[in-house]
């Protein structure tokens, strides 16, 4: 199998073609590998008690409040490019169907009406606080969702790092940078 060359430098449509492909050639692959389910289940966990994490303090809503009222800039025009092909892949995994076009051509590609369209983000979009909400929040409080966010970011690196061994084997070593 070939796939179209892809890099970070890539345009992020580039980037959507790259993981779908990928996705539609080797579900079955992935979905077998022992390794590659064990940790999208983790991953899988560790978004949703980050996510919790992030409702119970209040967060969740303060940036929803804040795009809507306040015209936030935190998921703005660009951040799609820190995205690689592999964490779209990533989404693809755990049941997400990524997005294909903008909502709003002020924003990021992958911000939607009622926040991320995707469920596995960037670690940027994963640990940045603006000054507003840690302000208001306690900072033992910030601490804990800290620790959450750190399980998280640690297992979407492990899944990702087995991802790229799984393509590498499939592809026979000639995947391009993702």
């Amino acid at each position: 199998m070939k796939l179209r060359p892809v890099s970070l430098e890539s345009p992020i449509e580039t980037k959507i073609a790259w993981a779908r492909d990928c996705w539609l050639n080797l579900k079955q692959t992935l979905l077998e590998d022992v390794a590659v389910a064990r940790l999208s289940g983790g991953v899988k966990e560790a978004i949703r008690e980050s996510h919790a994490a992030m409702a119970d303090l209040g967060i969740a809503e303060e940036c929803k409040d804040c795009e809507d009222a306040r015209g936030g800039s935190c998921c703005g025009l660009g951040l799609e490019n820190y995205y690689s092909g592999t964490l779209l892949l990533i989404n693809l995994l755990l049941g997400v169907d990524v997005p294909t076009e903008r909502v709003d051509r002020k924003s990021c590609f992958f911000l939607g009406n009622n926040g991320c369209r995707l469920f596995a983000r960037h670690v940027i979009c994963i640990n940045y606080l603006c000054e507003e909400v840690t302000s208001r929040v306690n900072p033992s409080r910030i601490a804990a969702l800290r620790e959450r966010e750190g399980v998280e970011v640690n297992l979407l690196f492990q899944l990702n790092e087995r991802i790229l061994k799984v393509l590498h084997r499939e592809l026979q070593g000639s995947l391009p940078n993702p």
